[in-house]
């Protein structure tokens, strides 16, 4: 099962550095997958969830294990052209990412070999995760056991 980290978190969230390429990268060198938001502005891609925060490294975006999640459409056609596994939602129960998997919204726990779970909310999470391709969390380090 692929543990992801979300923005960069491993034992909890980090406002200060999440989505920064230094925090993503560590990340991503100690053994997990990494989910990174991009917003794109004036034809360029930047790490940030609400607003650009630095300058996207594009040849990262590019690397197996890391989960591009556009934050503008503008972002998602420019991630879409350069290959990467993205995906864009709201609110949606699942959404699909460009590389066919099922990315499950908090709180939606769907058993399936292409399933990724976010666990973002403290909700109790099944036991069962068998059979499911990831689970994304702010807290991704519990679940190296």
């Amino acid at each position: 099962m692929k543990l992801i980290s979300h923005r960069g978190n491993i034992s909890g969230p980090n406002s200060k550095h999440e989505n920064t390429f230094d925090y993503l990268n560590y990340a991503y060198t100690n053994g997990y997958d990494v989910e990174c938001d991009l917003i794109s502005h004036r034809g360029t891609l930047y790490f940030g969830h609400d607003e650009p925060q630095e300058p996207a490294n594009l040849g990262f975006l590019q690397s197996e294990g890391v989960w591009c999640h556009a934050k503008n459409l503008e972002a998602l056609e420019m991630l879409l052209s350069m290959r990467t596994n993205t995906f864009w939602h709201q609110e949606d129960t699942v959404t699909l990412t460009s590389k066919s998997y099922i990315w499950c919204y908090p709180g939606t726990w769907l058993q399936n070999k292409n399933a990724v779970w976010l666990d973002l909310l403290g909700a109790v999470m099944p036991t069962d995760t068998q059979g499911i391709h990831g689970i994304c969390s702010d807290y991704v380090e519990k679940y190296k056991t």
